[in-house]
């Protein structure tokens, strides 16, 4: 049976094609280093598993949650965190929601507010949840160019006005996947202005939120004035807490924004499992020693690649977050080609920049997610045999 047009009309979910080139080498017996897929190979926190396995235990926890917005231990902890990480007091009774991790919220703001005509404007290089979303509902996506000259922040005054005009949603997300960077406050007033001007809902997807490097933290755009009367922001407990199969996330802000993702939610999904809200609960109440180890270990990874990849001529910046770091194509090479012979070549696992839109062409993304017994001396072998292709960047 045929599929739904929406459907063939986007290309293959890019991961999914990464994962069966993946298959198809271990199949053959290579020895792959994988700095592809972004799946943290730390544990969780000790905190999070204790907690879940007690929960399972009591009755009420392994049935439905048919609150609206959450368990009030889980939204409360929520509002507890986000005021002491960002200073911003959140209304556990509607300005927070629980979600299955972040992705699907992101998906559900798409489909709470976009109608045929709309338009989400989207980052690129950038997560093709916001634009493939937004066409699953029936808008367009209008792509914003992240450029490195510009710290890889949107031009917004160079969205046309037109296109302005029909927007109903701003994805944003910082830091950064998969550059790295990190935005201003100075960049999130900015665009807390133009959302006012132009009546739009700011969606800023804060996954990465506590993996950042140097001593300021990144901001909250909930922080910044205006910001919970024209944003929501998504958090997850993926990559901060390395619990990405828990699904675990959640949202928070502007209370209407809030109340329209959680509609949509109503008629798609049931809430998260109960007992994984309250792991996730004990989690942010206990976890911060973890979240710190997890940034250590990273920095420490991401230094060594960074390092390595210099000494053998790649012009590379050291991203400001994320556990990515994002490398130019080698000269004469798409991103793609690139990808292709490092992996064919020297069995290297990379993301070609371009599965993350026009303007991810021209780089290669590498995640510092490996799993080894020892991580750094693969990441080493790594460089040694890139190094052996002799790829150019003059």
């Amino acid at each position: 049976m045929e599929q739904a047009q929406r459907l063939q009309a986007i290309p293959p979910y890019p991961f999914a094609e990464i994962a069966r080139l993946k298959d198809r080498a271990l199949a053959e017996g290579w020895d792959l280093i994988d700095f592809g897929i972004g799946d943290p190979d730390l544990p969780p926190p000790e905190c999070a598993k204790q907690a879940l396995a007690s929960a399972i235990e009591v009755g009420p926890m392994n049935n439905y949650d048919e609150s609206s917005y959450g368990l009030p231990a889980f939204l409360e902890s929520v509002s507890t965190w986000f005021g002491e990480r960002f200073g911003v007091d959140l209304d556990p009774k509607g300005e927070v929601k629980v979600t299955i991790g972040s992705k699907e919220a992101l998906a559900k703001a798409a489909w709470a507010y976009i109608d045929t005509g709309d338009v989400s404007l989207v980052p690129t290089p950038g997560y093709g949840v916001y634009t493939f979303n937004t066409q699953f509902a029936g808008g367009e996506a209008y792509a914003m160019p992240l450029l490195p000259e510009a710290g890889y922040l949107p031009d917004l005054d160079a969205i046309p006005e037109d296109i302005a005009g029909r927007a109903k949603l701003l994805y944003l997300n910082y830091p950064h996947n998969p550059t790295g960077a990190v935005a201003t406050e100075e960049f999130f007033k900015r665009a807390i202005e133009f959302a006012e001007k132009h009546d739009i809902l700011i969606c800023n997807d804060a996954a990465y939120s506590e993996l950042y490097y140097g001593h300021e933290a990144p901001p909250s755009i909930l922080a910044v004035d205006g910001g919970m009367e024209r944003a929501i922001e998504f958090h997850s407990f993926s990559k901060t807490y390395c619990m990405t199969g828990w699904r675990l996330g959640w949202v928070c802000g502007s209370r209407d924004g809030v109340a329209g993702v959680s509609r949509m939610k109503s008629y798609v999904d049931s809430n998260v499992f109960p007992a994984l809200q309250q792991a996730g609960a004990v989690t942010l109440a206990r976890g911060g020693d973890h979240a710190r180890m997890v940034r250590d270990v990273y920095q420490s990874r991401r230094d060594t690649l960074v390092e390595g990849l210099r000494s053998i001529g790649w012009p590379v910046d050291p991203p400001q977050g994320t556990f990515f770091v994002w490398a130019p194509s080698p000269k004469g090479m798409t991103s793609a080609d690139a990808s292709a012979r490092i992996l064919s070549e020297a069995h290297v696992i990379t993301i070609p920049g371009s599965s993350y839109g026009e303007y991810g062409e021209g780089f290669i993304r590498f995640s510092l997610t490996l799993r080894a017994d020892d991580v750094e001396a693969r990441i080493a072998e790594a460089i040694a045999r890139i190094s052996r292709l002799g790829l150019s960047f003059g």
